[in-house]
């Protein structure tokens, strides 16, 4: 194993880095290709029930109404689950955007559970200056271009300044303890992934509050698996995230944090609208049948991925549970294709433990400090990289990758155009795409746990702080059946949405070109895997030896 890829307690020092790093991915809608960055590390980088209101008026309420008295509205989850055709030829509502986001802690707030069956209840915690507030749901997916549709709308609710948030002196996990500001209802929402804007009245203020409606069932499904605990590990709402604290210090950094507070980033919508939507947008234009769930949800539900087509980590799924990782790789093991659409996966080992509000809302990450961990001396995981001692297992032998750094920002190089994940783009050997490859990339390395045949199909050179190295894209099968297939970069999802010729400073400066490329490339993904077993018509076939001259 080369020492290169190990972690450490020397790269404590890096959690502000870390946070640095997460400021210029997210800042996908504003900020132009990094060109030349410093640093290289795959280490430690670091109240009353809401009824609809009555009041609401224009297109929107008007399409909500003629949906209902329609019958358009698909009926909810049962065993054949959502109807994604029939849902998405609904109108949608492209003024869903914060736009104006208004003054920080104008409005803001959390839903008390991360995921919700159709019909089921959650409490909305919410802290607003103004003197009322509304909250609007909306299913996000394609929807003509819309990327949105409004289900639902409450009444006009009473709102409240809420109390500042404490900081426990030996985790330092920010709680806020708010009182309940809502009870909603889902009854005939479908499943899917939510934003809930919640709009200030009488003042000024936006913010989203995510929940996904999760599917009882994937049987014969592509599952959208949205990244909840990542999200959570990179939320520094009320001062502090896994990475650092007020001053920026690693050893600062919560050793647990709490999904009882807002997010920070997105105006609330955490790392879903880069990392999610738009793969989500795609796979429903296409009417892919779609399962929805999260990370928390795949951990606790031993079952749950019994039966699907395929499962799909989006652009950033870094945290994962012992249990996660298990629950996925018997998926894998039964035939369920999976889909790595980002980099830096299954890289952190958590623990999931109880909040105030319920279970499975706490993430437990100590990282380097593991021995300091009540649970691990209990007996339980340690909660550091899955590479790392104690109980080293390498991402590598679920992903077919392996994590080796960031940050870099460097062209995507087709490798194997022949292959059928490439059929219809176009693209030659050679081919390079810019800024493609970054922030964080992977690559095959045997020197891990690698499962094969595994077939390259991009081999890019980076350089990350003067180390030469490669990020790869790869396809490997296994006997079950199952096709395994990691992008190796973190940009995919948000390429899908490249347009023009990058130079605005959009995505990264990625252009219509890799859009393309993505946007084909990943269509040909997830017919194919919706289909069933991908290997038992498309095996992998092995060419390490021909790409880098070594098995």
């Amino acid at each position: 194993m080369d020492q290169q890829y190990m972690a450490g307690p020397a790269a404590d020092g890096e959690g502000a880095g870390r946070r640095w790093f997460l400021g210029i991915a997210t800042g996908a809608a504003t900020a132009a290709g990094l060109g030349a960055v410093a640093g290289c590390s795959n280490d430690d980088r670091d109240g009353g029930s809401a009824k609809g209101s009555g009041a609401e008026s224009g297109a929107e309420s008007g399409a909500a109404s003629e949906s209902a008295a329609s019958g358009g509205q698909p009926a909810p989850a049962g065993t054949h689950g959502l109807d994604v055709k029939a849902e998405n030829a609904l109108p949608g509502h492209a003024d869903w955007p914060v736009g104006k986001a208004g003054p920080a802690r104008a409005v803001e707030g959390f839903a008390d559970k991360v995921s919700v069956l159709p019909g089921e209840s959650f409490g909305l915690h919410v802290s607003t200056t103004a003197p009322r507030f509304t909250v609007s749901a909306y299913r996000m997916g394609w929807y003509g271009g819309a990327r949105a549709r409004l289900v639902w709308r409450s009444e006009a609710l009473p709102g409240t300044r809420q109390p500042e948030p404490t900081v426990d002196a030996g985790t330092r996990t920010v709680r806020t303890r708010w009182a309940r500001s809502a009870t909603v209802e889902t009854k005939d929402w479908p499943e899917g992934s939510y934003l809930l804007r919640l709009d200030a009245q009488g003042g000024e203020g936006r913010r989203f509050v995510p929940l996904t409606v999760r599917s009882a069932t994937t049987a014969g499904r592509t599952v959208v698996v949205n990244a909840v605990a990542t999200w959570q590990a990179y939320n520094r709402w009320g001062g502090y995230g896994s990475y650092d604290g007020p001053g920026g210090g690693f050893a600062s950094r919560s050793l647990a944090v709490s999904f009882d507070r807002p997010y920070e980033y997105d105006d609330g919508a955490g790392l879903f609208l880069v990392y999610e939507a738009p793969l989500i947008a795609l796979a429903e234009r296409l009417g892919i049948p779609l399962a929805y769930t999260t990370t928390t949800d795949v951990a606790r539900e031993k079952r749950l991925l019994e039966g699907a087509a395929a499962v799909l980590s989006l652009g950033h799924d870094e945290y994962w549970s012992p249990e996660q990782r298990t629950h996925v790789t018997a998926a894998r093991d039964a035939g369920t294709n999976i889909a790595i659409l980002g980099a830096n996966c299954c890289y952190r080992r958590i623990r999931l433990e109880a909040s105030d509000l319920g279970p499975d809302r706490t993430l437990v990450c100590y990282k380097s400090s593991y021995e300091q961990d009540p649970g691990f001396k209990r007996g339980q995981p340690a909660t550091v990289d899955f590479r790392s001692a104690p109980g080293a297992d390498p991402e590598s032998s679920l992903l077919g990758v392996i994590y080796d750094g960031y940050p870099v920002d460097a062209p995507y190089v087709v490798t194997n155009p022949g292959h059928w994940l490439f059929e219809g783009t176009g693209a030659r050997a050679g081919d390079r795409f810019e800024h493609l490859v970054g922030v964080e990339y992977d690559k095959v390395s045997t020197g891990f746990p690698t499962p094969r045949p595994i077939e390259i199909l991009a081999h890019s050179p980076v350089v990350c702080e003067g180390r030469p190295s490669h990020q790869d894209t790869a396809y490997y099968t296994v006997p079950s059946g199952a096709g395994v297939f990691a992008t190796g970069t973190m940009r995919w999802v948000e390429a899908l949405d490249a347009t023009g010729d990058g130079s605005g400073g959009r995505n990264h400066g990625l252009d219509a070109r890799s859009g393309a490329l993505t946007t084909r490339v990943t269509e040909n993904l997830l017919r194919v895997f919706a289909a069933g077993p991908a290997g038992r018509t498309r095996p992998a076939q092995d060419n390490v030896k021909a790409v880098y001259g070594s098995s």
